[in-house]
């Protein structure tokens, strides 16, 4: 965590459940030379972007690029080509480009407001990814000048391996009783 802090800087944010008392690691699994939590569903990031390129964000071929080529960047398995949208609302500077990406370990999407040179991109996978790589790629890509990260840790009761869940539930009731 604290390297990521380290080359993130105060930009990013972290969902985390906290257990009373010393912290613990968590076991893992290796798949592919990607790390899997040995509990918790898995990783979801969130990046705003901020200053963008306003050409970048107003390209539909830009946006599907993006879509189809991440899925393959972060190692993920695209389940259908991506799809990308023009939307006009009802407040003039609220039009711009949506899109989303299924794959199999969940979905890629992306919101852009060309008037606010703004973009919202979220990643979620039940299957760890180097984020890093993902949010460099987004920066090159649409010109982010600042951006925001949030990375989430979903289901963190998941129950990937059982064993080690009971045993860290034990642990953890253990530390609540004192």
């Amino acid at each position: 965590m604290a390297a990521f802090r380290a080359r993130a800087g105060d930009s990013a944010r972290f969902a985390y459940r906290a257990f009373p008392g010393d912290p613990f690691i968590l076991g893992c699994e290796e798949e592919n030379n990607l790390k899997k939590p040995a509990v918790g569903f898995g990783l979801h990031l969130t990046l705003d972007g901020y200053e963008c390129s306003y050409e970048r964000l107003t390209n539909l071929d830009a946006i599907y690029e993006f879509l189809d080529t991440c899925p393959d960047m972060i190692h993920m398995t695209k389940i259908m080509p991506p799809y990308a949208f023009k939307y006009h609302g009802k407040v003039e500077d609220d039009w711009g480009l949506s899109g989303f990406v299924l794959i199999a370990e969940s979905h890629i999407s992306i919101h852009t407001f060309p008037e606010r040179n703004y973009l919202s991109l979220d990643i979620f996978s039940c299957k760890g990814f180097d984020y890093q790589q993902a949010v460099d790629y987004a920066t090159e890509c649409f010109g982010i000048a600042r951006h925001e990260i949030n990375l989430l840790d979903r289901g963190l009761e998941f129950p990937r391996e059982i064993k080690t869940v009971e045993r860290l539930m034990r642990q953890e009731r253990k530390q609540m009783q004192g």
